[in-house]
């Protein structure tokens, strides 16, 4: 079955033939990239020493008024490549001695990556596979990536779908949000790293705390402990930093005394398998150049 012809990859589900027109995405068929290259501010497990090696996807499923990539999520700056050139740059990453491969808003490219994944390990690729995505995805389109993607590194943006279609102009994040995160600790079950503390598979699920919306994220952190356990991680972030366009009380940095607020309710949960950020992330210089280093050979 030809995936972009009759396009349901997202929940979404615009149905666009993407060799003629375009979805929800503004994303034609041809897989488009913006940079790949080491990059260290992943979590620890993912990052280690050498960097993760991180491939940024031109294109989002989502429309976050707050998103920090702007340039390639709305403004969609990036180079259409082959899947050969795609393989290519993995295992070009690989060769740079990175710990895995990091495939960042992946969502709109499921079926290239999957071909491409499979020449890239026929061509020597043995590192780990990453799928770093907004955790905005359809339940089918994960089960297709099983035995592909070692590693999953979703968002859990909010628990609450008003606040979803407010800030990212969704109708339904959180059942698909929590019915794909099932799948995915389906897929690569309890975390396992090597003797350097590198994740090898398993689950790192992201949320990045909003201003004012603490009690929504304490929701979350809730739900994911309640039902995962120590099964997965959970990266509490305070890295916020409010682009340009932002308005409203998004147009404020979140309050330390939130985000410390924040932590001490997941350790009175008893959350064990957690990150949480040092202050000064939110920071400009955290957001990469997306310079289309590493894509162009």
């Amino acid at each position: 079955m030809n995936l972009y012809k009759d396009c349901t990859l997202c929940p979404r589900l615009c149905h666009i033939n993407r060799y003629q027109n375009k979805g929800f995405c503004k994303l034609n068929n041809k897989v488009k990239l913006s940079l790949a290259k080491p990059f260290f501010y992943e979590e620890p497990p993912i990052s280690g020493t050498n960097g993760s090696g991180t491939i940024f996807f031109t294109g989002c499923n989502l429309r976050c008024v707050f998103c920090q990539n702007i340039e390639i999520s709305k403004y969609m700056k990036g180079i259409n490549v082959s899947i050969k050139r795609l393989s290519e740059i993995m295992l070009e990453l690989q060769e740079k001695k990175v710990h895995n491969i990091n495939l960042v808003t992946p969502t709109m490219f499921v079926p290239s990556i999957i071909k491409a994944i499979k020449l890239a390990r026929k061509n020597g690729l043995k590192i780990p596979i990453v799928y770093n995505s907004s955790g905005y995805e359809n339940v089918e389109t994960i089960k297709l990536l099983e035995g592909y993607i070692d590693i999953y590194l979703p968002d859990f943006k909010y628990f609450n779908n008003d606040l979803a279609k407010k800030y990212s102009n969704i109708n339904n994040y959180v059942e698909n949000a929590k019915a794909s995160l099932k799948e995915m600790v389906k897929q690569t079950g309890t975390c396992s790293f090597d003797n350097n503390g590198i994740m090898k598979k398993g689950i790192i699920v992201r949320h990045l705390l909003l201003p004012t919306l603490l009690d929504d994220s304490k929701k979350i952190i809730k739900y994911l402990y309640d039902t995962y356990h120590d099964d997965i991680y959970i990266s509490i972030m305070n890295q916020y930093t409010p682009n340009k366009e932002v308005t409203g009380i998004l147009k404020n940095t979140i309050k330390e005394n939130d985000y410390n607020k924040l932590i001490d309710y997941a350790v009175e949960l008893g959350i064990n398998n957690a990150f949480c950020q040092i202050e000064g992330t939110q920071n400009d210089s955290f957001i990469p150049n997306f310079n289309y280093y590493g894509i162009k050979k």
